[in-house]
């Protein structure tokens, strides 16, 4: 009996541990590049398409689901009028809980715009509108609340609102603030004091949240502003450590890529195509090397996944009509879908040793082998009803939440065991 106890209590275990490592608590996942660690995924399905598991309604929006420990949580606005972030149980698609506040008001495109970040028992999300609220899990209740936008002196809203996902970094939550007296701001995450903020950012605000890189052994914040700067900040203060004036995007997006030796790679839509730099450490301070410069690769909304010395990124924007793209890391493109899927601003993540692509416009979602060799589909099936598929794609235990303008869906990617 004894034996049997402690078997039970090692299953339960190894359960809980296997669903809470497949989390995908944040945008663009647990390490934030898009790629999940899980394996054991289907690569293909038949004529029927993959299983299914429920649909849930929504509004119309851009910002995709978070995963903790089980449940689904996103943000979801109604009627112009209110902001909904969502819980829901990701067996089933029953909802358990809302955390409901009104804000009227309207932005081109209207909808939510973020991805809640899970931390422990606190959410932390931020609304179209700046409205930055740090939620407790468990009581649902709200522990402090902040605007990103009117704190610092913004006034009109950017065209299409804000587009923050809060980014944790040990004691802090850090947002870019974008406004009139501050670019990006780290609140202490428990408290939500200020513990510092950077000086404004050239150019009007952007759309690009800041990311966690490593430079050597040291860690980095790096933030994209418009028209003119990449800059890298020390993430425990905010002092600005190098920037980088040679690439230029008017409404940036996605964050960088890190490629590893201090190496970045930046892209944008609008013509601005991307960049490749490396950062090294020259004492007292850095050095920014541009190693190459092209308009054969721009990614518009989501940044370019790393895979086996190759980038991949949907490079369908409003001006050029790539496709998806294939490019090696001095700059070769290998190729292009074109319009042959145009896969245009749709979310995509790395999983299993496979591309998990949304077309954008056409809501057809794609299983691709990523080879430099060729374009490699390896199964496809239309999922969606509504064009600007547009919202990141989120993996948890072979689950995969797919969202358009009117419904998330829930699709089962696991072998069967």
């Amino acid at each position: 009996m004894k034996t049997f106890f402690l078997t039970g209590l090692l299953l339960i275990f190894l359960t809980a541990n296997l669903c809470f490592a497949s989390d995908w608590p944040r945008y663009l996942g647990p390490n934030g590049n898009a790629v999940s660690k899980e394996k054991g995924l289907k690569r293909s399905w038949d004529e029927n398409g993959p299983e299914i598991l429920w649909t849930f309604p929504l509004t119309e929006g851009f910002g995709g689901p978070a995963v903790s420990e089980g449940k689904v949580y996103i943000y979801d606005r109604v009627e112009n009028e209110k902001n909904v972030l969502r819980c829901l149980d990701i067996t089933n698609g029953n909802e358990e809980w809302t955390f409901t506040y009104d804000v009227t008001g309207k932005i081109s495109y209207n909808g939510s715009r973020s991805i809640p970040t899970i931390d422990g028992s606190r959410i932390y999300v931020c609304d179209p509108f700046g409205n930055f609220h740090c939620l407790d899990k468990n009581t649902h209740k709200v522990i402090w609340y902040k605007n990103i936008w009117t704190d610092f002196g913004g006034t009109e809203l950017p065209r299409w609102g804000i587009a923050q996902h809060p980014q944790i970094y040990n004691d802090l939550v850090i947002v870019a603030s974008q406004a009139e007296n501050a670019g990006v701001v780290a609140y202490e995450k428990q408290t939500g004091e200020i513990r510092w903020k950077t000086e404004p950012l050239p150019g009007k605000p952007g759309y690009v949240t800041p990311k966690l890189v490593k430079i050597g052994q040291e860690d980095h914040l790096v933030m994209i502003s418009a028209l003119g700067t990449v800059r890298g900040f020390n993430p425990k203060t905010g002092k600005k450590l190098w920037s980088y004036d040679g690439w230029q995007c008017k409404i940036p997006i996605p964050n960088v890529t890190e490629i590893g030796d201090g190496r970045l790679f930046i892209t944008g839509g609008y013509d601005a195509g991307s960049a490749m730099i490396m950062i090294k450490k020259v004492n007292p301070g850095y050095q920014v090397e541009e190693l190459f410069k092209t308009t054969e690769f721009g990614t518009h909304v989501h940044p370019a996944i790393l895979y086996k010395g190759h980038l991949y990124g949907h490079c369908t924007t409003n001006t050029t009509k790539d496709g998806l793209v294939c490019m090696d890391l001095k700059g070769t493109v290998k190729w292009k879908t074109k319009n042959s899927p145009n896969f245009d601003k749709g979310g995509f993540i790395l999983a299993d040793d496979m591309l998990i692509s949304m077309d954008g416009t056409k809501g057809n979602l794609y299983l691709i082998e990523p080879t430099p060799v060729e374009f490699k589909p390896l199964s496809t099936a239309k999922l969606l009803d509504t064009t600007m598929c547009w919202a990141p794609l989120t993996l948890s235990n072979g689950k995969l939440l797919i969202r358009d303008q009117k419904q998330m869906k829930c699709i089962q990617l696991k072998k069967d065991i």
